[in-house]
Parts: structure tokens; sequence; C-alpha cells
């Protein structure tokens, strides 16, 4: 197996990776980084998982010169999500790296803080499209010493709307630079824009995965209009501690969590339409286990950062057997058993016949389960979320929430969840049977010595 050790990285790098414990190469690493290494562009298609932020994070971190206060890498990703994830690793690999300055660009910021911050350049940029234009308008941002560009999970970019934004933004970088473009799929519109932005790429490919012993992939014919009952009917079954369902189109995501209501089901919608400080809380509440079950698009949902998801629901199968393996690839991670749920119409088996094509193995083919009504309230959240109004600008830390919560309010430890902290907000989980008393004893007491405004979410 091809090791770190033999790649002509420096010395802090070398010790980054001894560090955080990385020895052996994945195989989108050690396919791909002898050639960015070398300077060459490169298109990677690979799935989630595949290590792939590693490899273009060392690349683009090899070619830096940190005496020159100018930006020299610049990653461009579909969500803000993605962007926190690209730049924690990023910054964990620079760590023996002296002075080297990675900053966030993204939307659901107020401008002017970015204008601060950019008062003096950073060596790095991690940014979304739409953001990073906005502040090349305003002429804040200059791009004519990038010397690594990457175009991380690009066909979700293109997917939403960002084609040209990114054009725009490659033109204000120079033609010298190399550019790396990472997609999970590889549809026309990625290949046009490599043609455009790339020179003389070198191809990798890396297969995605799936270990079926520990995703179990179950497929159920039942036309769309049985469509909300039967995955009503199948969440009661199985009674998934966390489940992410896909929909294809945004506007479905809304309508199912109201059939879901309608079945006792609470469940949040995730789609492209959603302000960020919703997705915000959207995904904290999904996160701390205040709700089981999110209903989402692709795009809304690529970049998330889930742990131990339980479950995945294909609401419909979708067009590209790509984007299925993706969308499974989800749950069954870190060696645990994963479950996986497919909602089939009759207009949707040829897109079944491509996935079973594409898998070498015959789909396992289910009857759905009735429709129990006594189980109305077996996916219950085990958690209820507090919201805080007050955050990093007032110098809050969880621990101050924890203290006023097992302090004054006499809560014991363990009925206090995930604790999460925004600029102007706080959020934090507690046991649903001593969520209204934590609620009442914070309203009453004080946090840090002072009043904050506290809601249940």
């Amino acid at each position: 197996m091809a090791t770190f050790s033999g790649l002509p990285l420096s010395a802090a790098l070398q010790k980054s990776l001894d560090t955080l414990g990385y020895a052996d190469m994945t195989p989108v690493q050690a396919e791909g980084l002898p050639a960015i290494l070398a300077g060459r562009d490169l298109i990677v298609q690979a799935p989630t998982g595949s290590g792939k932020t590693v490899a273009f994070a060392l690349g683009l971190l090899q070619r830096l010169e940190p005496t020159l206060l100018r930006v020299q890498g610049l990653v461009l990703c579909p969500t803000r999500e993605l962007v926190d994830q690209v730049a924690k690793e990023i910054r964990r690999l620079a760590s023996n790296m002296p002075n080297i300055k990675v900053t966030i660009l993204t939307g659901g910021v107020p401008l002017a803080a970015h204008l601060a911050s950019l008062r003096k350049d950073p060596h790095v940029v991690v940014g979304t499209p739409g953001r990073i234009q906005e502040l090349l308008g305003k002429n804040a941002l200059a791009l004519g010493k990038v010397r690594t560009l990457v175009l991380d999970e690009a066909d979700r970019m293109l997917d939403m709307g960002f084609e040209e934004p990114i054009r725009e933004i490659v033109g204000y970088t120079p033609p010298s630079r190399q550019t790396l473009l990472f997609s999970a799929t590889y549809p026309e519109s990625i290949r046009a824009m490599a043609r455009t932005t790339l020179r003389d790429p070198i191809d990798v490919t890396v297969a995605a995965h799936i270990d079926q012993p520990k995703v179990e992939q179950c497929f159920f014919e039942v036309e769309p209009a049985n469509k909300p009952d039967a995955l009503a009917a199948l969440l009661m079954e199985h009674k998934p501690e966390s489940t992410v369902v896909f929909c294809n189109m945004r506007r479905d995501t809304e309508a199912l969590v109201d059939a879901l209501a309608r079945h006792g089901i609470t469940a949040l919608a995730l789609h492209g339409d959603i302000e960020q400080r919703d997705r915000d809380e959207v995904l904290v509440r999904f996160a701390n286990r205040s709700c089981r079950v999110l209903v989402a698009s692709d795009v809304a949902a690529r970049g998330l950062d889930i742990k131990d998801l339980a479950a995945v629901v294909n609401y419909e199968l979708p067009p590209d057997p790509d984007i299925y393996l993706h969308r499974i690839g989800r749950t069954g991670r870190a060696g645990s058993g994963g479950l996986a749920l497919s909602l089939c119409a009759a207009r949707e088996i040829q897109r079944a016949h491509v996935i079973e094509e594409q898998q070498g193995t015959a789909l396992a083919w289910r009857k759905l389960p009735p429709i129990d009504g006594a189980t109305r309230n077996a996916l219950q959240a085990p958690m209820t979320t507090l919201r805080i109004d007050a955050g990093r600008s007032d110098k809050l830390r969880p621990g101050d929430i924890l203290g006023a919560l097992t302090g004054d309010a006499g809560l014991p430890g363990d009925a206090i969840g995930k604790i999460d902290i925004f600029t102007i907000r706080a959020y934090v989980a507690i046991k649903r049977e001593l969520a209204n008393k934590a609620l009442s004893r914070l309203r009453a007491g004080r946090i840090k010595g002072r009043n904050f405004r506290v809601e249940l979410v």
C-alpha cells in the first residue's frame, strides 16, 4: 500500500500527517497526489469519503510561499457546510507551517465581516461561488497570485446554478495556475467546463464502493400517490434513529414533511430555498437528535457532515446511478450497519435496472408493511432544542450554557446534549421530558451573569 512518507512533501506537511495519524494513502490519494505535486491539472471523479480533500489540500499547501501575503490557494465548494469541512482539514494539515492564514468566505455571514477580514490577504480562501463573486465585484479580493484553484464537488455547483459565477471567478486567476476539478459524476456540463478551464488534465477515477453486507438495500414498488403512506409505514416499521429522505425535486420536500406530520411523524425539510439561518437550525436539530427525519434535495444535502446515519430513503430513484451510490453511501459508515430503502414507481423501473446493472447483483424487492395507527409516536425524537439569543459575539461558550443548566437550573449532566454556538445564537439539546423545566429555569435565571432570550425551537 502506498504511503505518504514516499511523497516529496515538505517536512512541515509530513509532520502534520504523522500527528494526524495519516500513513497509508487512499486510492484517490495514491493515484492523484504524484500528479498534483508535479503541478499537473487533474479531473478527479471520486465518491464522498474517498480522501480527496487531503489530496488537494496537500498539493495546495505544498505550493504555498508563506512569506507572500497574497491569496495563493482558492477552493470553491457548493455549500457552507462543505466549506467549513474543507477549511478545517486544510488548517489541520497546515498546523506545522508558520503563519498560514486560511479564510472562509460564504453567504449567511454579513458582508462587512468578510470585507474586514480581507484587509490583510490570506494565503488560502475557501468559499462558495456566490460570495466570492460578490467580493470580487467590490474589489475586495485579489486573485492575481493564485497558484492552485480547486473546484470541489463541481457537479453540484453546476446543479445549483453556479456555472456563470465560477467562470467569472476563474477569469480573475492567472492562466498559469494549477486547476484541480473534483466531481462525483461526470456529465457533459462538467466535461464542457473542463475543456475551457483545465490545461491537458490527467483523469483520475475512483469507483464508488458499497459494502453490501453493511448497507442493506431494499426496493419497494409503489405508485407516486401512495408514497407518503408507504414511507410512513417503513419508518414506523424500522424505527431508525436518524433518516435522510432524498427527493429529486425541492418542492416535494415541504409537501412530504406535511404528509408525514399527518401520520404523527415529525420531519424537517432541507432545500435550496431555505435561508441560511433556518438551514443552520434544521441541521442543528437533526444532528442533536431533536428530529429523526430529514427530508432533503440532493443539492441541499451535499456536503453535510452527518455522523452515524441509520437509514437513507430514496423517495424517488435518481436519474443517475452514481447519485444513488452517493446517497446510500451516507449510511453504514465507520463499520456500522446501514439501511437504504427505495420507493420505486412503475416509471422508475428502468432506473432500478440501471442501478442493478451497475452493481452487478440482483436488487432486493420487498413488500410494504401495513400502517399501524398505534405506532404514531414511534419516531418521537429523544431530545428537544432550546435556542438562546446570544452567541460568539457575546463571548458565550458551551461551558457557560452547561454551567447554567447544571447549576442554577439543577439539571443532571446526562440530560444535556449537543451545544452549538453561532455568531448571535446558540442551541442546546435537552432530553425531551426535561425541556420545559430547562426553559423555565433559564428564563428565570442567568447565563454568564446576564439575561438572554430563550425559546423552544
